[in-house]
């Protein structure tokens, strides 16, 4: 059998070979606690902060804004709890309806501690209407959060224009930033966000391993306390094998950004292939920015569950959409709020590239995809 072409990358990244080298000695002579005083333990330590120095210098910020944490997950719960637990008096919490799962989750249990939520919705390709984000700020608005880009479209929000609208009002902007680190350069020094959380294992780093950049002056309250780790934000032991491998591939990730040409290229001529060869397909979210590896087709006619495991017969891994939702009998919540039909909808896949993607392999895609999707239409 030939080897799998993976294109779930917005699901979970290969390890990039660099961070497991990196990560081996830290998994055995170099066991040290990095909160220790000895020998082991000071050089545990200074592989930590030599990791945060790593990742700080892919976000575009100080070193002290970075509290590692296990992932993507932890960080929405930090960044969201944390601030209305720190603002009792902000009872009013803003975000979109294509966030993650996880944030509107997030959402859900807001409401049921008293908090008053809005939720904003997109157009027809996936984008904010930036007046109604105005309109929906209040003297009580405590947080605002909305994504860098979406995990199914890969369309990308206007941060700087969401930064200048919500900071103008003196209210904390949360960015959950999950997919757009490595693949699209950030400055987040300069673009005003409070609050940005991201998971390691999205671009080429170990699983449980993540970040939420905190603003300096921005206070709320710890995750977890504990031993003091984190500058008291996130207490427990070190994870540092898996805070160097993430070191490594946020250096990596940094070096990589100009192959993202690249991928946007690989990615246009799959979207191009299927325009011209399947009678009915639709490109989600196509004419806003988006990541330059996301593809969310959908097929008019055809089951994307049925191609999806037809295409796995053929050892192609896509996804539905979100690998947090797989196995829902309900369309994508991001594209019912982009309006799109139930029956295409339910008809859709995502296609998402990394640096490893070889043309070779979205070659194969663009042979195999056409035919099976015509050929299962119903």
């Amino acid at each position: 059998m030939d080897m799998p072409v993976y294109l779930d990358n917005n699901a979970t990244t290969r390890l990039a070979p660099e961070a497991l080298e990196a990560m081996l000695p830290w998994l055995g002579d170099q066991y040290g606690n990095a909160g220790s005083a000895h020998l082991l333990g000071r050089l545990a330590e200074g592989a930590v902060v030599n990791a945060r120095d790593q990742l700080a210098h892919l976000l575009g910020c100080q070193a002290a804004e970075v509290v590692f944490n296990s992932g993507g997950t932890e960080g929405l719960n930090h960044a969201i709890r944390g601030v209305f637990e720190a603002l009792p008096g902000k009872r009013h919490f803003v975000t979109t309806a294509v966030e993650h799962s996880a944030v509107l989750a997030l959402a859900a249990w807001l409401q049921h501690q008293g908090v008053a939520v809005t939720v904003l919705g997109v157009d027809a390709e996936g984008q904010l209407d930036l007046a109604e984000l105005e309109a929906a700020l209040r003297p009580d608005t405590g947080l605002v959060s909305v994504m860098a880009a979406n995990n199914e479209t890969g369309v990308r929000f206007p941060l700087e224009a969401v930064a200048r609208i919500v900071k103008a009002r003196g209210i904390l902007l949360h960015v959950d930033g999950t997919q757009a680190v490595g693949k699209v350069p950030l400055e987040l020094a300069a673009l005003g966000v409070d609050l940005f959380n991201l998971s390691g294992h999205k671009f080429h780093g170990p699983k449980g391993t993540g970040a939420l950049f905190l603003r300096r002056g921005v206070r709320i309250k710890p995750f977890m306390v504990g031993g003091g780790q984190e500058r008291g934000r996130r207490g427990g032991t070190e994870n540092v094998p898996g805070l160097v491998g993430l070191g490594v591939a946020a250096d990596r990730a940094r070096a990589a950004l100009p192959e993202m040409t690249r991928l946007e290229a690989l990615r246009d001529g799959l979207e191009a292939a299927l325009l011209a060869g399947v009678p009915g397909v639709k490109l989600n979210g196509a004419a806003s920015p988006r990541l330059p590896n996301t593809a969310m087709v959908s097929f008019a006619g055809v089951e994307g569950e049925d191609l999806l495991l037809r295409l796995n017969e053929h050892g192609i891994c896509a996804s539905l959409g979100s690998a947090c939702t797989t196995g829902q009998k309900e369309p994508s919540h991001v594209l019912r709020a982009m309006g799109v039909e139930r029956g295409l909808a339910m008809g859709s896949l995502r296609f998402s590239l990394s640096r490893f993607t070889t043309e070779a392999e979205v070659e194969r895609l663009k042979e195999l995809l056409p035919k099976l999707a015509v050929s299962h239409r119903h």
